[in-house]
């Protein structure tokens, strides 16, 4: 599951890092995520990404 903690127009609050607002289709991963998809450590940071919701339907 994926789940959007930040505002995309506020940006984060202090247990989200005060990250600043970002662009819309940004997914902000932790190292575990990258981990359980089976990234590479050198691929961490920015991966170009397609999913669905197909299989709700």
């Amino acid at each position: 599951m994926v789940v959007d903690e930040c505002d995309s127009t506020e940006g984060c609050d202090a247990d989200h890092d005060y990250q600043p607002p970002c662009p819309n289709n940004i997914v902000d991963a932790s190292k575990f995520v990258w981990k359980a998809f089976g990234v590479s450590e050198d691929n961490w940071g920015v991966l170009d990404i397609t999913w669905s919701d197909a299989w709700l339907h």
